[in-house]
């Protein structure tokens, strides 16, 4: 059975089967509804359903509660209709501009720049080009039919090769084998690009980037694109890790902060101990933001990294420092533990 759905404010309206997710069929569609880790994880595609009925999968109750759903609120990327819907959700103009492509690819490189972080250089056939924005995502489909995402550390002008940060999870079935098995030339296929974060290069507004673990990964190829297109905009860069060695491309940052007239870097590490001999900030990597820059109500932010991160981000600087709803992008990490706990049907 197909299903109309009508998307308020704008009226625009898309069909859905009734074993799809609202998610996926706008994406089909072309519709940019905003997302991000797409397993119920993150909320990034939170909204209301202000007519008819949905039932939800399994989803983190951090992102839904059982509270919000009865008020309406939905995750479009695990909700599915039972009639036809009217929802309430902002959209994210331009997504349909590149399309979504499966491909193969080669790994050119693997470079171990700390105990579990590598950078996996993935190179595309001759022919074909992979058109994304700075900040998205793609997906591996490995071959139990399973998928993995990573960000694209690299901005789209530098697109030689597609640069990934991963960082190891022990006894996650694809970390393992990248850095255990993994050899330079294997074929990997993905499907990309995808996600709603992403730079938005029509605002003048100066930028807070807010960056986790390997959360920075994205972030890396905001920066490198605001360079590229000799962006004026202030940028402030927030990379908060728990130890020093968390920070695996400190180093450029340093540089960074050196030579890019408009970027100002702030590492933040909130489990140094003694032999580390850390001189800088300390604590969570939120919180200096908000130490810092008390009223963000001028500011776009862009946030990636753990969930608990990202959620402590968004309330703090909604409720406390100012920060419009509609100014906070960003892109929870979610591993293959974060997404089968917690989860309620």
């Amino acid at each position: 059975m197909t299903f109309q759905v009508t998307v308020k404010p704008s009226g625009r309206q898309f069909t859905c089967e009734a074993d799809e997710t609202i998610l996926n069929a706008a994406i089909r569609a072309g519709i940019g509804l905003p997302y991000g880790c797409k397993n119920g994880a993150c909320s990034t595609c939170r909204g209301s359903v202000l007519e008819g009925d949905v039932h939800h999968g399994p989803h983190q109750e951090r992102a839904l509660s059982a509270a919000d759903e009865s008020k309406g609120f939905a995750l479009f990327c695990c909700a599915k209709p039972y009639t036809d819907l009217v929802i309430e959700s902002r959209e994210v103009l331009g997504i349909g501009e590149f399309s979504m492509k499966k491909l193969p690819s080669r790994v050119a490189k693997i470079e171990r720049l700390s105990d579990d972080v590598i950078v996996l250089s993935l190179q595309l056939p001759a022919n074909e080009r992979l058109q994304f924005r700075a900040g998205q995502y793609i997906e591996f489909l490995l071959k139990d039919g399973k998928r993995r995402s990573y960000s694209i550390a690299n901005a789209p002008h530098a697109d030689d090769h597609l640069t990934l940060h991963i960082r190891h999870m022990p006894g996650g079935l694809f970390t393992d084998h990248v850095f255990n098995v993994m050899k330079e030339r294997e074929i990997l296929r993905f499907e990309g690009p995808q996600g709603t974060f992403f730079l938005r290069e029509d605002s003048r507004k100066p930028m807070v980037l807010l960056a986790s673990g390997t959360g920075f990964a994205p972030i890396k190829a905001i920066v490198e694109q605001a360079v590229h297109e000799r962006s004026e905009r202030p940028m402030l860069l927030y990379w908060g890790g728990r130890r020093p060695g968390d920070l695996y491309m400190h180093a450029l940052c340093e540089e960074w902060a050196r030579t890019i007239p408009n970027l100002r870097y702030i590492p933040v590490i909130s489990n140094a101990v003694a032999e580390d001999n850390w001189q800088g900030r300390t604590g969570f990597v939120h919180q200096a933001v908000m130490a810092d820059l008390p009223d963000l109500s001028g500011y776009q932010v862009y946030a990636c990294g753990n969930p608990a991160m990202v959620e402590a981000a968004q309330e703090a600087f909604s409720k406390e420092s100012g920060l419009p709803r509609d100014e906070f992008y960003a892109d929870a990490f979610t591993s293959e533990t974060d997404l089968h706990k917690n989860m309620i049907e």
